[in-house]
């Protein structure tokens, strides 16, 4: 029997999973040097009756990695979701131009709060991390010829809350408020390498 196999063979990493498609989520988890693999989750993500946002993404979070892991049940899979709220009420993706133009002028001059659920599961031993990250966005006071202009710049109707914050979305804002700006464009990085040590994930 050949010792140094056994040894190779246990000290192996699991498979990483991001259990999404987005682009802009696997961008992120490319920042951290690993070598992980996308699978999309399809889940419903409708929320349930007198859901706060909070307990939303953390149920779709944890759905979505869940979804996942069964077609890959040696792997860590990580799962995420966001929303973004005004007053607690979510904002979803405007999906045209008319409904963009009413999101912005909402926000104007307003904190926007976006909570996004982080899940890893653990295939193998079950183990499941959950946590929602908020993020808070002031916004500056901005005027319909502002909104257009922005509008027209970067079409951002598939975008929750009508902007993209890593291009020029930025310059709508007031104040940015949270510890970790990576959960703003969707995948809390500081608390996903905290989770990803726990599983023995040394990062860098």
């Amino acid at each position: 029997m050949n010792n140094s196999n056994i040894s190779a063979e246990s000290s192996a990493q699991p498979r990483i999973v991001l259990g999404s498609t987005s682009p802009f989520r696997r961008a992120l988890l490319e920042k951290l040097g690993l070598s992980f693999d996308v699978d999309s989750p399809e889940v419903d993500e409708r929320p349930l009756e007198n859901e706060t946002p909070e307990q939303l993404v953390t149920r779709l979070a944890r759905a979505k990695a869940a979804a996942v892991a069964e077609r890959h049940p040696a792997a860590l899979v990580i799962g995420s979701d966001q929303v973004a709220c005004i007053d607690q009420r979510i904002l979803g993706k405007p999906g045209n131009r008319d409904n963009a133009i009413r999101q912005l002028a909402r926000a104007s001059g307003r904190q926007v709060t976006f909570y996004t659920g982080l899940c890893l599961i653990n295939g193998t031993t079950g183990t499941t991390q959950v946590a929602c990250e908020p993020y808070h966005v002031h916004f500056r006071n901005l005027d319909r010829q502002q909104i257009e202009r922005y509008l027209d710049a970067e079409t951002p109707y598939n975008c929750a809350g009508s902007f993209k914050s890593e291009g020029l979305g930025i310059s709508l804002f007031r104040r940015l408020e949270g510890d970790d700006p990576n959960a703003l464009i969707g995948l809390p990085l500081i608390r996903l390498i905290a989770f990803l040590d726990a599983e023995g994930i040394k990062v860098p």
